[in-house]
């Protein structure tokens, strides 16, 4: 079984593309006809999506933590500070981790509050082979 796509709810699609476009790299990909409402479908790379659908009152949970609800995603050690980067100039913070780990990782909300943890693909896959 493999990741497939992870739906994201948010009160502005254009505006939380943009900020994954800009920090993560993530491209756009052409929307399906069957879709009613304001849609992006982002490919985050090995044929994994996220989509994210804009709904008017959405409102992120309170449970968006380390220690609660996160989205996890590997990046590659090369663009690892390039990344960081990025997201500092999007206007959102880099979170340190509440707790360590054998290998890289931090934090940062999304527009919309998400809480994304970013983990250094090369150090996890060296530490749990």
């Amino acid at each position: 079984m493999s990741y497939a796509h992870l739906t994201l709810a948010t009160q502005d699609a254009a505006k939380t593309a943009d900020f994954f476009e800009t920090t993560l790299l993530w491209k756009r990909l052409e929307m399906p006809a069957n879709i009613d409402v304001t849609a992006i479908w982002m490919d985050i790379g090995s044929g994994q999506q996220v989509h994210i659908l804009q709904i008017e009152g959405f409102e992120v949970s309170p449970f968006e933590k380390e220690y609660g609800r996160h989205v996890a995603f590997f990046h590659d050690r090369a663009d690892w500070r390039s990344l960081q980067e990025r997201i500092r100039e999007a206007k959102s913070e880099v979170v340190p981790p509440l707790r360590e780990t054998p290998f890289p990782r931090f934090f940062f909300h999304d527009p919309n509050g998400y809480l994304i943890e970013v983990i250094e693909r090369e150090s996890f896959c060296n530490e749990v082979s």
